[in-house]
């Protein structure tokens, strides 16, 4: 058996292991069963496993705490959890602590073919990467050019996982789709527009497209409820911007957004949320994505009303600056909008929305 080839399939169902053994023993895998976690712990200790496939729902010791015995034993071994499409919230867990992907039931085979394939991309990179610390002292010369280029492989897979984030939302939640880019392109014109460096730029991009992630974590029936919330439910949804960085806190690349991301629903008056902060001590990252988020919002069908005309929403905006809204930021916004006089060259904030279409999946990251 080819060690370097080789997947283990851990599910309680003979059915599921079967479907996934004859697949992927036709892509050239070599694939072992295990029907429970107890038995996949047994194989791990006497095989080389690079790949293990697991349920998350398993009678006896479940996917989370398989998991966890997995990377306390084979740091290197790297864990794709399956999941039902209501439980991705379960799954985001996992990713925390330290699956490298999720695919859900029914699969798809394609999807299970591209993280299996990227899984074993991952765990040939770190495995590299250790070596070469290992013997950096004696190579640091010799093996500087490669180390930048295995970093930037690790950041286009972390750039991937982010991606597959965002989607796992768009997927949960109908009416952000396309939402999350939209609000990064405007925020990062803007934010050139206040002459942000080109790396702060890039940052308040990303974090536009994160804004919202939390999202994951409170109920559809929540989010798509086309009627008026209960106090409960509002509350339940206010919780988004702290689940996001929940979520984000353990990638070390994004740190320096977070703050952006939890208080972007915070009001320049102080009756926002998390924490009611009020003016210039929200930091301006947030004010911004306020604006564009805002602006989005109103410009989109929502469960509960259609979508505003662009001029309506405008009026909007103008009408709560200082309120809601850091009153400066509005006038850029606007300002802007139609590329006007005062922009720099380039598209306005109305080239931009319109360029991205509310079907948009895929995330130019």
């Amino acid at each position: 058996m080819n060690e370097k080839k080789r997947i283990l399939i851990v599910d309680d169902e003979s059915c599921v292991r079967e479907l996934l053994v004859h697949f992927l023993n036709n892509k050239g895998y070599d694939c072992i069963q295990a029907e429970n976690a107890q038995c996949a712990l047994n194989i791990l200790h006497q095989k080389n496993i690079p790949i293990i496939i697991s349920d998350i729902r398993m009678p006896g010791l479940d996917g989370i705490g398989f998991l966890q015995e997995v990377k306390q034993k084979e740091p290197f071994t790297e864990v794709i959890m399956a999941t039902a499409l209501t439980e991705t919230s379960t799954a985001v867990e996992a990713m925390r602590q330290g699956a490298y992907d999720y695919v859900v039931k029914p699969f798809d085979l394609k999807t299970v073919e591209t993280s299996v394939r990227r899984a074993f991309e991952r765990r040939q990179l770190l495995i590299e990467n250790k070596e070469y610390h290992d013997r950096l002292e004696e190579k640091v010369q010799e093996k500087t050019s490669e180390l930048v280029e295995k970093n930037t492989q690790l950041r286009l897979l972390f750039l991937n996982t982010i991606q597959s984030l965002v989607q796992t939302l768009e997927a949960k939640d109908k009416y952000t789709e396309g939402h999350s880019r939209r609000v990064a392109e405007m925020s990062s014109l803007m934010a050139k527009r206040l002459r942000f460096s080109d790396e702060d730029v890039e940052k308040l991009r990303l974090a536009g497209i994160l804004h919202d992630i939390g999202k994951i974590g409170v109920r559809e029936a929540c989010l798509n409820k086309p009627g008026t919330l209960t106090e409960a439910e509002s509350e339940e949804i206010k919780q988004h911007p702290l689940i996001s960085e929940r979520i984000l806190t353990p990638i070390e690349e994004l740190q320096e957004i977070l703050a952006d991301i939890r208080h972007h629903h915070e009001r320049y008056d102080g009756n926002g949320y998390p924490h009611g902060l009020r003016g210039v001590d929200i930091p301006l990252g947030a004010r911004i994505l306020a604006v564009a988020d805002s602006y989005d919002a109103m410009t989109s069908d929502r469960p509960y009303r259609p979508a505003l005309t662009a001029d309506k929403a405008l009026d909007e905006l103008e009408v709560n600056a200082g309120k809601q809204f850091d009153p400066q930021l509005i006038k850029v916004f606007i300002e802007l909008y139609d590329g006007s006089p005062g922009a720099k060259n380039g598209p306005g904030v109305k080239e931009v929305f319109e360029s991205i279409p509310f079907s948009q999946q895929s995330l130019c990251l």
